[in-house]
């Protein structure tokens, strides 16, 4: 067939063949030529050039399938590439995702001078402004305070004074400094443009449409950059767009004068862009990194109904109005704002075995129009009264994203610059599955569902850990639901529920199923259900540090699931929530706040302690279940099932498997991180029924056991947790907290023991502070620590 393809190119009127074809191959090569044939010994130079070759293809032959082979090398794109209906059942094929990349950004041509001790110049001739800078392939630090670094927390550094009026005083340009600041309860972020400055230095600012919550900015977490005299140290540049000058100082061993730099420019790489009722199908993107894309936190963003979140709707990869798209076995990297995006109408959407991680903003998104849903709001208060309300069940069209899969992938080190992401975002859609992903170093959810509209997804077999790293109050998997049922009002909600049982269901259709995941946050919940999430059901989960928490729905059942060194977090039920817990491994005291009724069944569950049994039974729930030591398998390498003769099987928990978590795809299992697992200090040890020792936040701590324990700290009694060790490099390496010092009390709860201080420290690390009581050179003294690096 190839050899036919070739004839009709060489032979006129080549067009009529390719009427012919059932499968047509064009080849690109960056040393094709543009007035090549498009064959695998002549192949274009750009697969702009292929796809227009394929548009003429399609103009005689709408049926055929067209297959871009994309040979090795790097294609610079000048625009991003719109594949439009006209170009449905069209491959594009790398040789691999090592081998092919994709970039928007541009070679600058420069040529560097000494401005001033170890910073240089150069003029940028280019007409583009970008917005990054690579030398080497490697991304360089815009000019910023505080510095860059890696272990500092919310954007690798950050400070009080970040535009402090004495700071912009000393810089002689601020208008176009860019301002990053999270919000006040770490709910997220915010960003600015600084448009003016006051005579007494305080700044105007522009911007701020990144968060759906609306708040100060936080006092001490901001971040200031692209300032001129800010660039005060290696690896940091400013471009003075006016005069169209570059400043830069190199890090150490770059021989700048022959160094590659790119500058980054196109917002997108890729649109595949069609509507409802004129959808583009069958498209593949398979074998390809996609690399350099700007960041887009300054562009309009829209609220997803009444989440916190707001979100641009765009990503170097952007689906809208399509069926049969699949995007496989390709790489994402260097992005600066979302990489995938799933916009409006989209039908069996799979993602598969894709490895994406350094990307600016969220990795994955799907998301619906607006549009589809009945009598929408679009803030936390805002609600539509009953009376005008549109009580259908379901969505009003079909312009969302349904049918589809993200599975196998590995997901890491997203959100770099914006902090309200996820690895997977799923808004105003249906019927998603989130299988066998690792999702991991990120700094808020690593799955969030925003709504409840419309339910049906299944999320299972994920590995999800180090999450909720930049923020704080909030899960490894996290949702919301505040739908047509909800309002801020808690009374009227529950009145608006009593007088309609099924309202939580009119947007919340169908069941979400969470199953055989683990999970870990160890700064707020595994599983976070959070305001009005309903109509859910949980099961076969691995919880490692976080818990699983419920708040403010409906309709959700959780059983057989292993929270590790912690409980359930039942949080502001309702009456008849129609709530069920049962046949779960729980190791600490229910952690409950503001119940009007404890759901349907709170049952058959097993307890690490009798003390955190019976106090099950004073709050009237728990009839049936019991407490002992469930006699885990091997929980020092991750194998939490429990052993034939364990008392859990008597409550009727099954065992489910615990080797299949997280990205399954060979090439990416082998280099996907791993959660630690946490030491058992929950279980009662068979002899002392208590840990003795471990490590915490990076100090080692231990029991006071002895009278010369007792004797040496000053003590009245023989309790309280020694601090005999703490790493500088580490969470409390940065507290006030001393080697010596014993921790007698948390949160206004007296702490004798290690068990006592952890399940102080499970109940409220959620907040990213703990309160202590401390004695120390026979005084008692409080402090208050921060729980995650600051």
């Amino acid at each position: 067939m190839r050899h036919i393809f070739t004839l009709f190119f060489i032979l006129s009127p080549l067009f009529m063949g390719w009427a012919q074809m059932e499968s047509i191959e064009i080849y690109v090569s960056p040393i094709g030529k543009s007035n090549n044939l498009g064959l695998e010994n002549s192949p274009f130079e750009s697969l702009r050039s292929a796809i227009e070759r394929s548009k003429e293809i399609r103009s005689i032959n709408k049926g055929s399938q067209i297959i871009i082979h994309v040979l090795a090398g790097e294609y610079y794109l000048d625009s991003p590439i719109k594949i439009s209906p006209q170009l449905s059942k069209l491959k594009i094929i790398g040789q691999g995702s090592d081998k092919v990349i994709m970039k928007g950004s541009k070679k600058l041509n420069l040529n560097w001078k000494i401005f001033k001790d170890s910073i240089w110049v150069t003029k940028v001739k280019d007409k583009t402004n970008f917005d990054q800078l690579f030398i080497n392939h490697k991304q360089q630090i815009l000019a910023r305070y505080p510095n860059y670094d890696e272990n500092g927390g919310h954007w690798q550094g950050h400070a009080k004074d970040a535009i402090s009026p004495k700071r912009v005083k000393s810089w002689k340009k601020p208008k176009g400094a860019i301002v990053h600041a999270m919000h006040s309860g770490e709910w997220g972020d915010f960003h600015y443009v600084i448009s003016d400055v006051k005579k007494n230095g305080k700044v105007k600012l522009t911007g701020g449409q990144q968060n759906n919550r609306p708040s100060p900015l936080h006092k001490n977490y901001r971040m200031v950059e692209n300032v001129f005299e800010e660039l005060d140290s290696p690896g940091e540049w400013y471009f003075d767009k006016d005069k169209k000058l570059l400043y830069y100082w190199p890090k150490y061993g770059i021989d700048l004068k022959n160094a590659l730099a790119e500058g980054i420019y196109l917002k997108s790489l890729i649109e595949i862009i069609g509507d409802k009722d004129h959808p583009v199908k069958e498209v593949s993107l398979e074998g390809i990194k996609f690399e350099h894309t700007q960041r887009t936190f300054m562009e309009a963003y829209e609220p997803l109904l009444r989440s916190d979140w707001t979100i641009y709707r765009g990503g170097a990869v952007f689906v809208e109005g399509t069926e049969d798209i699949l995007i496989k076995n390709c790489e994402f990297t260097n992005l600066g704002g979302n990489v995938i995006f799933i916009s409006k109408y989209n039908r069996r959407i799979q993602i598969i075995g894709n490895h994406i991680h350094e990307s600016g903003a969220s990795a994955v998104c799907f998301i619906g129009n607006p549009s589809t849903v009945r009598s929408p709001s679009f803030q936390y208060r805002e609600f539509v009264p009953i009376q005008k309300m549109d009580t259908i069940s379901g969505p009003a069209n079909n312009d969302y994203p349904s049918e589809s899969k993200i599975t196998n992938n590995l997901i890491y080190r997203i959100g770099r610059i914006e902090k309200q992401t996820a690895g997977v975002q799923i808004s105003m859609a249906m019927d998603i599955t989130v299988c066998h992903n690792s999702i991991y170093d990120v700094p808020r959810a690593g799955i969030n569902i925003s709504d409840g509209t419309w339910g049906g997804h299944i999320i299972e077999y994920n590995d999800v850990f180090n999450t909720v790293l930049e923020s704080s109050d909030h899960g490894a998997f996290n949702s919301w639901g505040r739908d047509r049922f909800w309002h801020p009002n808690r009374s009227t909600m529950d009145k608006l529920k009593k007088i309609n049982p099924e309202m939580p269901k009119w947007d919340a259709i169908h069941t979400t199923i969470i199953r055989n995941n683990r999970f870990r946050c160890d700064h707020g919940w595994d599983i976070d259900l959070d305001d009005g999430s309903s109509n859910y059901h949980l099961y076969n989960n691995v919880c490692l540090n976080g818990g699983i928490k419920l708040r403010e729905g409906f309709y959700r059942t959780v059983e057989n699931n292993i929270m590790i060194n912690n409980s359930f977090h039942p949080h502001v039920w309702f009456d008849k929530s129609e709530d069920i817990f049962r046949r779960n491994i729980v190791m600490t005291t229910y952690k409950d706040i503001r119940l009007s009724g404890w759901g349907k069944e709170v049952d058959y569950n097993f307890f690490a302690t009798k003390e955190a049994l019976n106090d099950a039974h004073k709050k009237g729930v728990d009839t049936n279940s019991i407490f002992g030591n469930p006699g885990f398998i091997d929980p020092e390498k991750g194998n939490y099932n429990v052993s034939n003769d364990s008392p859990v099987l008597r409550i009727g928990f099954i065992n489910f498997p615990m080797d299949n978590f997280g990205v399954q795809v060979p090439v990416l299992k082998a280099i996907a991180k791993k959660p630690e697992f946490p030491d058992l200090w929950a279980v009662s040890d068979k002899k002392k029924n208590e840990i003795p020792k471990m490590e915490w936040l990076g100090a080692k701590i231990k029991n006071i056991e002895t009278i010369a324990e007792r004797s040496a700290s000053g003590l009245n009694k023989t309790a309280g947790v020694l601090i005999i060790n703490i790493d500088q490099k580490s969470i409390l390496g940065s507290s006030d907290l001393l080697v010596g010092d014993v921790i007698i009390g948390g949160e206004g709860e007296e702490i004798n023991t290690i068990k006592d201080l952890m399940n102080v420290f499970q109940g409220n690390n959620w907040k990213g502070k703990l309160n202590l009581d401390i004695f120390r050179d026979q005084e008692r003294i409080k402090l208050i620590i921060n729980t995650k690096k600051n």
